[in-house]
């Protein structure tokens, strides 16, 4: 789609990639929680400036910069420390899952979404291993946006259901694989506990919700889920995931 030459309204124009928002929101009123910091990467300007307009319109949402590239994609993360980054996976100069990698060294605490188009299993599953925390395809509405970004904030992993299907197959074959394995390395030992809040992750549940399951507080939830990623030096929730299939550490069925 071609951009009106001459357009009239000016905040309407795309903003060069690789720079902060001109505009911000009024600051939260005295106590509120901060808002989310989001980076927005995508080679395509118009994409990129719908994402911001809807963005900030939150009032718990701040847009702090955009890029065209991947190469951006982990120079402004490191600079800018966001809390979730939506980025693109087919980009210039350097992809998005090469620039996941990248930024999860730069900036450890970002969560990283995967907006893309591409629906093929291969990009889904690097993507979980370079530590992305969400695959969303840009079928979805551009108004449950924010909601991802809460959500992956949050805590929680969010795939499209039509990748999530893809994603149960891969499990069911990595757990095949796995059997047919004549060495393997002991897995690290969790706990019990650990087990169990680990099924409830593969299950899809929140924080929150795990924790009322397991009538345990919200923190030691958040708690539970960092050992488990430590003990298994993985990145993402989904990747602890797949990584327990693997290992027949969790059965799926």
């Amino acid at each position: 789609m071609s951009e009106n030459p001459e357009p009239r309204d000016a905040a309407a124009v795309p903003r060069q990639a690789g720079t902060a928002p001109a505009g911000r929101k009024a600051a939260a009123p005295s106590g509120a929680a901060d808002p989310i910091r989001v980076l927005i990467v995508d080679d395509h300007a118009l994409f990129r400036r719908g994402l911001e307009m809807v963005l900030q319109g939150e009032e718990d949402i701040e847009v702090i910069g955009e890029g065209g590239d991947g190469q951006q994609a982990v120079e402004m993360a490191g600079d800018l420390l966001p809390d979730v980054v939506l980025m693109d996976i087919r980009m210039p100069r350097r992809s998005g899952i090469e620039a996941c990698s990248a930024i999860k060294e730069a900036a450890p605490s970002a969560k990283i979404v995967m907006l893309t188009i591409s629906d093929e299993e291969e990009d889904l599953f690097e993507a979980i291993k370079a530590g992305a925390s969400g695959y969303l395809l840009k079928e979805i509405s551009i108004d449950e946006v924010p909601q991802a970004v809460r959500a992956v904030h949050g805590g929680q992993s969010l795939i499209s259901p039509s990748m999530a299907s893809k994603l149960i197959t891969e499990f069911a074959s990595l757990a095949k694989r796995s059997e047919e394995r004549t060495q393997q390395v002991p897995a690290p030992r969790l706990t019990e506990r650990e087990m169990e809040v680990l099924r409830l992750v593969a299950r899809g549940l929140g924080n929150r919700e795990i924790a009322r399951e397991l009538f345990i507080s919200e923190n030691t939830v958040k708690n539970h889920v960092r050992n488990i990623l430590e003990k298994l030096q993985l990145h993402s929730r989904m990747e602890a995931v797949v990584y327990a299939v693997r290992e027949k550490l969790l059965e799926i069925t």
